[in-house]
């Protein structure tokens, strides 16, 4: 059992990772503003506590005396590229300045390993795919390079690490706002019998990972002996949006036509993560088929004993 500091556990990754981690008996302390994370997402358990402070803005210090971690997950970000275009400020301030802040206090409290969650944004355009880690490094996106800096800072550190770089996650909890994902976004507008966007052709292609399986690796990255390295996490699996928009209205029943829009800046085209290097580390197996997955997220919503209709008893700081 370790004592894991978590920023951004309150969220839609975070939430996922945290049950994960009770299963596996670990104590739990999540630092979480609660601006787009939520304590219905968190478990009942009385193996987590949660400060409701924010990473960019509060002093932590007091937290990490507290509770003296062994290892620290860092998952508070801002994740929206859209919004990252148009307020580059708040994304540096959120992705890297929170972060080196971070960084510090791993360093004041003898943290052990510090794992910390990047994107597929960091390689901008590909130049071929499957892109894997050799892939040069050119993001064509403000929230791409804070998360670059960001990875940048965490390497000099000198704190042992591992920084996964995922691909598009999807699944249960993940809300409809300016850092949602295109899953969430269809899933939204088909339970509510809305029209489906589509921005450009829809020929574009995305690698979905379910993010029962990120929580699944986040764990194991706690008990590997490796550290002190960058690694993909995806499916390797490349799906047109098309094709996703084909697959969900059959699993929702949905009949209206998708509307085209317009491209948008910083959007790339094609992106599909090598897991090679990740099934190499950490043996991974069994990956949740987008099919499955897809299923799995409506029965999450369908189901009247949601968490929605649960007690909470999330200690509250």
């Amino acid at each position: 059992m370790a004592k894991i500091i978590i920023t951004g556990g309150a969220g839609f990754i975070g939430s996922h990772v945290c049950d994960k981690l009770l299963l596996d008996n670990h104590k739990l302390a999540i630092i979480d503003n609660l601006s787009s994370g939520t304590i219905d997402n968190l478990s009942q358990s009385a193996g987590i506590k949660l400060y409701k402070l924010d990473t960019e803005k509060d002093d932590l210090s007091t937290i990490f005396e507290v509770e003296n971690p062994d290892y620290v997950i860092h998952l508070a970000a801002q994740t929206s590229v859209n919004y990252s275009l148009q307020n580059p400020c708040y994304d540096a301030n959120v992705n890297i300045i929170s972060s080196i802040k971070l960084l510090e206090l791993c360093k004041n409290y003898g943290v052990k390993r510090l794992i910390a969650a990047s994107t597929a944004a960091v390689y901008g355009t590909p130049e071929y795919t499957p892109i894997d880690e050799k892939h040069p490094l050119h993001p064509i996106s403000q929230y791409g390079l804070s998360k670059l800096t960001m990875e940048k800072y965490i390497e000099m550190s000198g704190i042992p690490y591992i920084i996964f770089r995922f691909s598009n996650a999807y699944g249960p909890r993940q809300k409809t706002s300016k850092e949602s994902g295109v899953i969430s976004i269809f899933h939204e507008a088909m339970i509510n019998d809305e029209p489906i966007n589509i921005y450009g052709d829809g020929m574009q292609v995305r690698d979905f990972v379910y993010v029962e399986d990120i929580a699944k690796i986040f764990s194991e990255s706690i008990k590997i002996r490796k550290e002190n390295f960058i690694v993909n996490f995806s499916t390797n699996i490349g799906t047109r949006l098309n094709d996703l928009y084909d697959k969900m209205k059959i699993i929702y029943n949905h009949n209206k036509t998708p509307q085209y829009l317009p491209k948008r800046n910083g959007d790339i085209k094609d992106s599909i993560l090598s897991n090679k290097k990740a099934m190499e580390i950490f043996s991974v197996s069994n990956f949740t088929s987008l099919e499955n997955g897809l299923e799995k997220l409506n029965k999450f919503y369908t189901d009247t004993k949601n968490f929605k209709t649960s007690k909470r008893s999330v200690k509250c700081k």
